[in-house]
């Protein structure tokens, strides 16, 4: 049974801080207030949630010329931000919401999932797979829900864990963990990719003997600096080619997932909840039966290459999330051609030399939107178009009636009963906020204006959304 005692080494006099709300931050003001804990709370520019949640609190705002005892940081806050390091200097105790979880909740197993791409899709699967073997588990951290959402409803609780997580996990013990790859993100922030690998690995530092860090192909993890992860001795390698059980029993054939769920996140997630069950010393009837017939019925997540709508052999895929190199080269190995990519957004840095390779042979048409689509497009050297709407959802219905028109007309102009094949793919490569508060509206607006698309089609007899 989960002891919900507030452990002793955290304190309520002088009150705790949240430094940053936001998602995280809420989930940390919900998670103290349920103990009988006081805080107080800094943010910069708190939104509408924040403010009504500390005054449903009662909770005030801190003060940086106070001692507090203990400050949990918001993952975007920078672990060297001036204020952090003046509150450490004044005593406080700097920590984060993943270690501060694991400290008040130790008796909840945390199985920590990482990686440049994949992770979300993999967290949510190691879930569904856990809970049909019968384990009570819950995700969270870094996808929604917040962990402190949710430590208190689970034995196993699957973590995504971002690189700014990762930097205040303070040696927490993830006896099963996952990497999923690493490629390069965030540089404004760590500002060299030796040190966000460096974050990333963070997630095996409080590891022990016989516990599991699972690992894609080491021929895919390059890098010097990284060959000290590959000699550790609690390593395993998944094949993103095969989906098995650690004893190379199958449990699904990569062609039977559902679309949008990744091979090597299944393989990931397999391993990963097979390793999970024997921890807890469970025993599962045809564990492999039992995990194919879930991997069968899991749905991708809302906004990582979910299909939206169909009409005749033509797929409507929202990857509003695929902004970083790996992620998006994913997307278009994963979409079935010929392709129609509307991309755009707000440059982030990522590379796109491997992008162009992925999409040779694949891609027929680059329909370009907002500050930095059409920058992308030339240097994609793809045939493109570009939408002319500046606000976020006009631009979006403009794309999607741009894509169809290009995609329709690769067919020959098909005569009547022949059906129009390829994808429709949103896998922006800019972030959301030149046109969009965040990724999730973006996606939002592409299933409305897909919607749209389909409810003019005369009718829409061959629509099915």
């Amino acid at each position: 049974m989960t002891d919900r005692r507030p452990q002793d080494s955290f304190s309520s006099n002088p009150p705790w801080l949240i430094y940053g709300l936001g998602r995280s931050g809420r989930g940390v003001a919900r998670f103290l207030h349920a103990q009988g804990l006081q805080a107080e709370w800094l943010d910069a520019r708190p939104g509408q949630e924040d403010h009504a949640l500390m005054q449903q609190l009662g909770w005030a705002p801190g003060r940086l010329d106070r001692s507090y005892r203990t400050v949990v940081a918001a993952p975007g806050v920078p672990i060297d931000h001036p204020d952090l390091l003046a509150l450490a200097a004044a005593g406080a105790e700097i920590t984060g919401e993943v270690a501060l979880a694991a400290r008040m909740r130790p008796s909840v197993t945390l199985v920590g999932v990482t990686g440049t791409a994949g992770k979300g899709g993999t967290t949510t699967l190691t879930a569904q797979l856990l809970r049909a073997a019968g384990v009570k588990a819950q995700e969270g951290g870094n996808i929604d829900p917040p962990l402190l959402d949710v430590i208190d409803h689970c034995e196993v609780a699957v973590v995504e864990l971002s690189s700014f997580q990762l930097e205040r996990v303070a040696n927490t013990r993830f006896p099963v963990a996952v990497i999923t790859n690493l490629g390069v993100d965030h540089l404004d922030r760590h500002g060299n990719v030796e040190s966000y690998h460096a974050a990333k690995l963070h997630i095996a530092d409080g590891q022990q003997p016989g516990d599991l860090l699972l690992l894609p192909p080491a021929a895919t993890l390059g890098g010097e600096h990284l060959r000290p992860l590959l000699a550790r001795p609690q390593v395993r390698h998944f094949d993103p080619a095969r989906i098995a059980l650690a004893d190379g029993t199958p449990v699904l054939d990569p062609a039977e997932l559902p679309s949008g769920i990744h091979p090597a996140n299944a393989a990931a997630a397999v391993l990963a909840a097979e390793a999970t069950l024997q921890r807890l010393g469970r025993t599962v009837p045809d564990l492999a039966g039992t995990l194919a017939q879930a991997l069968r019925q899991a749905r991708p997540i809302a906004g990582r290459f979910e299909e939206v709508g169909r009409w005749r052999g033509v797929r409507f895929i929202e990857d509003s999330i695929a902004t970083r190199t790996i992620a998006v080269q994913s997307a278009l190995e994963q979409a079935r051609p010929p392709v129609v990519w509307i991309v755009g957004g707000r440059d982030k840095g990522a590379e796109l030399a491997p992008l162009r390779e992925a999409a040779q042979g694949r891609v027929q048409h680059v329909v370009a939107y907002g500050e930095d689509g059409p920058r992308f497009a030339q240097a994609l050297g793809l045939p493109y178009s570009t939408v002319s709407a500046a606000e976020g959802a006009a631009a979006m219905s403009e794309a999607v009636a741009q894509a169809m028109t290009h995609l329709q007309a690769s067919e020959g102009q098909a005569g009547e009963g022949q059906a129009t094949e390829g994808t429709v793919l949103l896998a922006p490569i800019g972030t959301s906020f030149d046109l969009f508060a965040n990724y999730q509206e973006r996606g939002a607006a592409f299933r409305a204006a897909v919607q749209e698309w389909l409810n003019a089609q005369l009718g829409g007899p061959e629509a099915q959304p």
